[in-house]
């Protein structure tokens, strides 16, 4: 499983989100993704790093996503 820390009308978490599904596509796994504004540990944790891809909790990627480190990194 693979968690996508995102908040609402972020442009970097909407590409980040596409990008992902991409990379879901070739490795099989579950998406849980998590609003970081119904949080206020995460809203502070993670507000200047969104949107963060994180696997068994080991941040995979954070801000600007790039397929081919998503497809490298993820299990």
């Amino acid at each position: 499983m693979i968690t996508f820390y995102s908040r609402p009308n972020c442009r970097l978490c909407e590409e980040g989100m596409s990008l992902l599904k991409l990379v879901q596509e070739t490795k099989g796994f579950t998406i849980e993704e998590i609003n970081i504004e119904e949080d206020d540990d995460l809203h502070e944790r993670y507000l200047m790093q969104i949107p963060v891809v994180m696997q068994n909790g080991k941040i995979i990627q954070a801000g600007l996503l790039d397929y081919v480190t998503l497809l490298d990194e993820i299990e």
